[in-house]
């Protein structure tokens, strides 16, 4: 096999790559021994027809598309190989010639990795996060454990629904005392103050006692998605047959042992505010990485070839495909639903894709301009956090990774690396003074 490799412009190239006749004839005739048993000639028996009186009756490219097929995806690893070219994209394949007795050739034109001229990453500006845990925030987040902890309980049959009370009900609508598709339920579950039905729907509940029944007006709003309804008047008959309540827990010293490993509820909250301050510092530092990078990067100038664009929005959208097809639902029913296609697909993602590519490619030109280095001892420590985060042992860890995992590894830890040093360089201000200064 030979390689000829041609600099295209906008980062793209062609490799011209040609396999040998002896390799074609080969690979032929493995087309014609898997599909042999297949093939039925009259005065033969199936399964035993010369490849010579094949090609004969159906002509000397019958083999052609199988041998290609096979040829192609080995021959492109090995060109890559030996192109030492920093190939980003799928290859677009054409093949120049194929032909019995003659070396098979094609082409693939692919993009490879554009130059990157990087502007500022050093000192650059970003907003400063507010990192300040106040005792609302604390208020809150005791709120949210009083509520994971409440119990819901009925309500007896004189007790009055309240706002917040959960009503299972019945439940058939009128439009000048005619019944409406979609307007009637039974056994609907509403919570009262969650603005889930109708505006007005749930406010006129309020009060009713288990077993009773009222009717409700209310008006369909003038956006309402179905045509036929916007704007008109409807009265609900509403059978009420149960109402829960969610109870609380009092927020003391005995809610606090509970449901922590404290004794007081002041040791409690004093925990929380503890939790919620290393909460916020990891985000605003998170923060000012993320936003430290998006500096860097359009301060940076880069010209992304289409065929890299074109590959990673495609391995966006496989992507969601695998997510989707995990929670049963296939790409094809998904975009039935959506009425979406994959172009439309494609250009959802697009935005993203770039974002993501211009990232990688100034983050790895920072680590190659700054010399950034990953040791084994950083490999080591990222697969000892891989091997906890999955309770597995370390060496059960190393054994599953190989050498091409290791590479990946090592070189998004060198890109952790740049932008560990964008964040760290990094100057915050204000959000006042950066939203003037990006004004002006």
């Amino acid at each position: 096999m030979s390689v000829k490799v041609e600099n295209l412009e906008n980062s793209m190239a062609k490799l011209t790559i040609e396999v040998s006749a002896e390799e074609f004839e080969k690979e032929l005739q493995n087309a014609y021994q898997k599909q042999k048993k297949n093939i039925s000639i009259p005065g033969f028996r199936k399964g035993k027809v010369p490849r010579a009186m094949v090609e004969k009756m159906y002509g000397p490219a019958v083999f052609y598309d199988d041998a290609a097929n096979a040829l192609i995806p080995k021959a492109y690893v090995d060109a890559e190989k030996e192109s030492g070219l920093d190939i980003v994209s799928r290859p677009a394949i054409d093949v120049v010639q194929i032909e019995k007795g003659k070396a098979f050739i094609f082409t693939a034109e692919v993009a490879t990795k554009p130059e990157v001229t990087l502007g500022d990453y050093k000192g650059v500006e970003v907003p400063k996060t507010d990192t300040t845990v106040t005792d609302e925030d604390v208020q809150k987040r005791l709120e949210q454990e009083q509520r994971k902890n409440s119990r819901e309980i009925t309500r007896e049959a004189e007790d009055a629904a309240q706002d917040g009370d959960t009503l299972t009900l019945d439940f058939e609508g009128k439009i000048d005392g005619v019944a409406f598709d979609g307007g009637t339920a039974s056994n609907q579950t509403l919570k009262l103050g969650s603005n889930s039905f109708i505006p007005g729907f749930e406010a006129q509940l309020v009060g009713v006692k288990t077993g009773e029944t009222k009717d409700i007006t209310v008006t369909f709003p003038e956006d309402y998605h179905a045509e036929e309804l916007k704007g008109k008047e409807a009265v609900f008959t509403c059978t009420v047959h149960k109402i829960t309540a969610t109870e609380l827990p009092e927020l003391d010293d005995e809610f606090a042992g509970d449901v922590s490993e404290f004794d007081t509820l002041d040791e409690f909250k004093a925990d929380l505010k503890k939790q919620l301050q290393e909460e916020k510092d990891r985000a605003a530092k998170q923060a000012k990485r993320d936003n430290g990078l998006t500096k860097a990067a359009a301060n940076a100038t880069i010209e992304i070839p289409q065929a890299m664009m074109d590959t990673r929005c495609d391995d966006m959208v496989e992507n969601f495909a695998r997510r989707l097809q995990s929670q049963g639902m296939s790409l094809d029913q998904y975009m039935q639903y959506t009425g979406s296609d994959m172009n439309a697909m494609r250009a959802q993602v697009k935005p993203q894709a770039e974002i993501q590519i211009r990232n990688e490619l100034v983050l790895e030109k920072i680590a190659e301009v700054e010399n950034i280095t990953v040791t084994d001892d950083d490999v080591k420590g990222e697969m000892e956090t891989m091997a906890k985060a999955y309770n597995m042992k370390l060496e059960d860890i190393e054994k599953m990774i190989g050498d091409e995992q290791k590479e990946i590894i090592k070189k998004d830890l060198a890109l952790q690396k740049a932008a560990d040093l964008i964040a760290d360089n990094a100057v915050e201000v204000e959000a006042q003074a950066e939203e003037k200064k990006e004004e002006e």
